[in-house]
């Protein structure tokens, strides 16, 4: 075969290939819509000012275009700092992938004013508030006076120090053994219903047992001042 003879066949192979039009991809704009509509109310109720950012998506994937996507965490997950996001193609034979966002929540948080000891009943003195991003404090960290106020100090505890719900437990009103009056109440009715000791120590609002006079057991909910409301 003439050399020009071979040329042509194998030029025109190399013509139509680049004609062919490329594989068409998913765009990262949609899929970023997608996670930007599903974080929005992740973070909705949050304690502090919420903001978010998104991991890069590849443009050159090779993911079918999908018109119908689905985002959700991962088990156990949670809308807060660094974690990842599984965004989902809905239709038939679609994909999944992971992409990373970067959650923030800027509001205040309890700091101890002053030293405080094992045991010593928190008051609203020993409570100041600093101002940061939330995520990257300890889980538990309190951001509400009511939340420490009058509960008991679980362990030494510092100057400065940011404050968590592990820090600090409930103040027990009722102990074992304490002679306590029953009341019983009920829609539009209160009356005493007798006394007894209790069977074991709660704090306020926990339910405790008390045996009565006559020997009967009753469970009710501790109150401060030796106090057990039974609700009818």
């Amino acid at each position: 075969m003439p050399l020009a003879n071979f040329r042509l066949p194998f030029l025109c192979a190399i013509l139509l290939l680049f004609a062919l039009p490329a594989a068409a991809r998913q765009d990262a704009g949609p899929v970023k819509k997608a996670i930007e509509a599903f974080l929005q109310i992740q973070v909705k109720g949050l304690p502090g000012q919420a903001s978010f950012s998104i991991g890069s998506i590849e443009p050159q994937n090779n993911l079918p275009p999908c018109q119908s996507l689905a985002v959700s965490l991962p088990p156990g997950a949670r809308a807060w700092g660094r974690t990842n996001v599984n965004v989902r193609c809905q239709a038939e034979g679609g994909w999944s992938i992971f992409v990373p966002v970067h959650i923030r929540i800027l509001g205040n948080y309890l700091v101890t004013a002053r030293s405080l000891t094992l045991g010593q009943i928190v008051t609203e003195a020993d409570l100041t508030k600093n101002h940061g991003d939330l995520t990257d404090l300890p889980a538990g960290i309190l951001t509400e006076p009511g939340q420490a106020i009058g509960k008991s100090v679980a362990q030494s505890i510092t100057s400065g120090r940011p404050l968590r719900s592990d820090m600090l437990r409930q103040v027990q009103v009722v102990r074992q053994g304490q002679s306590l009056k029953v009341i019983s109440k009920g829609p539009g009715f209160q009356v005493a219903g007798g006394e007894g000791p209790a069977l074991g120590s709660a704090a306020e609002g926990q339910t405790v047992q008390v045996r009565l006079q006559n020997g009967h057991v009753v469970s009710g909910i501790a109150r401060a001042g030796g106090v057990v409301e039974v609700t009818y």
